[in-house]
């Protein structure tokens, strides 16, 4: 067993605040010289791109379902044993879904810190801190804080409102300068806001001011076994776009193919790179329809692509990935614009979310799991490898593309769901 101090910031609902709370907390104890390590509940990319900004760590996802309990034991008790503090963002409200934030707090006995937007309320805000902290039996609420507060009387009408049993931890003033901008699949990637860190900086700044940034009271982790990664890929070149056209990439998913014994090449498409020598390509998701006219211009890298799946070399194209890999790709102007052409067909941007939701795929080379979130309308003349199941029961249920060894899908897949599987995808 190990123990650390460690906290899961959550909230009512989406659009609370969590990620610039749990930010500003990350990198104000790392201003004290603190190690910590920052973990985000489900599939989000955005949010943990901006928190490995904040603690200077990459951040690694705690999903029950995507990765299993074992998965999640592994990493905190892993992150026990080398940090000064655990923080845990939550997903949407408290106890939203069925692997819901609380949920998880109460697997690990993670205390809870509730972030409330107060900005439009006074004593109700007492009221939804006693329904946080009383809604669940078991639960642990460490305190609240409350968001974009007017003044320093607003902020003492939150804090009055209070049950004595509930600790009042402070309040982040309302500040534009502060916010972190936002667009349809959630926050700006960190990479393209040039005053990021002066964002993190100021918050952490008012969290300083306003806010208690003490350390929480230790929590105890149990040890998990961990099996040992097949050197499945030894010797194996992947190369896998990374830049803002193609940024979400789990951490752990690049961990399971360094495990196997892969040699990564990163190259950007937007940069005009050329296709590294390797053995496998991997185009991840992203922005592809915010550099339409970037991605489209780089007609080399289309034929050498082209020339790779001919040779009959493993490529993944995940969401974003596809979108290029498609025939054809129209911004929400309408105008499309010609890609890489892999897969046969076109696909446009829309305003209406096209897909959302946790994903399962049946592989012929073993049952992965992952998500699907995006705006894009696809017209693929081709037929499915493979259809996702939807856990959740809802109606996002992703298809899967095969040609040769190209796979093409909207799911973003999660490698340690199985590694052996995702490994397979790779291999020469």
């Amino acid at each position: 067993m190990r123990a650390c101090p460690a906290l899961l910031v959550s909230a009512p609902a989406s659009g609370q605040g969590k990620t610039s709370f749990t930010a500003a907390l990350a990198r104000a104890h790392v201003r004290q010289g603190r190690k910590v390590q920052v973990f985000k509940t489900g599939p989000d990319f955005l949010d943990s791109m901006i928190l490995a900004r904040a603690s200077g760590r990459p951040v690694y996802q705690l999903d029950g379902w995507m990765g299993g309990d074992d998965d999640m034991r592994a990493r905190l008790y892993a992150a026990a044993g080398e940090v000064d503090l655990i923080l845990v963002e939550g997903v949407m409200g408290l106890f939203d879904g069925s692997a819901s934030s609380a949920a998880l707090a109460m697997r690990f006995g993670l205390p809870v810190l509730a972030v409330i937007d107060g900005s439009a309320m006074a004593q109700t805000f007492g009221a939804i801190a006693h329904g946080l902290a009383h809604y669940r039996d078991g639960l642990k609420v460490y305190g609240v804080a409350a968001n974009r507060v007017g003044s320093a009387y607003h902020a003492s009408l939150l804090e009055g409102s209070l049950p004595p049993d509930i600790q009042w931890l402070g309040a982040l003033p309302r500040d534009a300068s502060m916010a972190l901008p936002e667009r349809h699949l959630g926050l700006v990637s960190a990479s393209e806001q040039q005053d990021l860190d002066a964002r993190i900086d100021a918050l952490a700044d008012a969290l300083e001011a306003h806010v208690s940034v003490s350390l929480p009271p230790p929590v105890t982790f149990q040890a998990q076994a961990v099996a040992s990664m097949p050197k499945r890929l030894l010797g194996v070149r992947i190369a896998i776009a990374r830049d803002d056209a193609f940024c979400f990439i789990y951490p752990a998913n690049i961990d399971v193919l360094e495990e196997a014994g892969a040699t990564l090449v990163f190259f950007s498409p937007l940069a005009g790179d050329a296709l590294p020598d390797c053995d496998a390509v991997w185009l991840p998701g992203g922005y592809p329809e915010l550099h339409l006219d970037a991605l489209s211009g780089h007609v080399t890298l289309h034929r050498e692509l082209r020339e790779h799946v001919d040779a009959g070399k493993p490529l993944l194209a995940e969401c974003g990935g596809m979108l290029y890999a498609m025939e054809s790709l129209a911004g929400v102007d309408g105008e499309p614009r010609v890609m890489a052409g892999l897969l046969p067909g076109s696909a446009a941007m829309q305003s209406r979310l096209a897909g959302l939701g946790m994903q399962s795929v049946a592989l012929p080379e073993g049952e992965l799991r992952g998500h699907t979130f995006h705006y894009a309308r696809a017209e693929i003349a081709a037929t499915p490898l493979a259809q996702a199941h939807n856990p959740d029961k809802g109606p996002s249920k992703e298809a899967v593309y095969r040609r040769h060894r190209f796979t093409a899908s909207f799911v973003h897949f999660y490698f340690p769901s199985h590694p052996d599987a995702a490994l397979q995808l790779f291999a020469p």
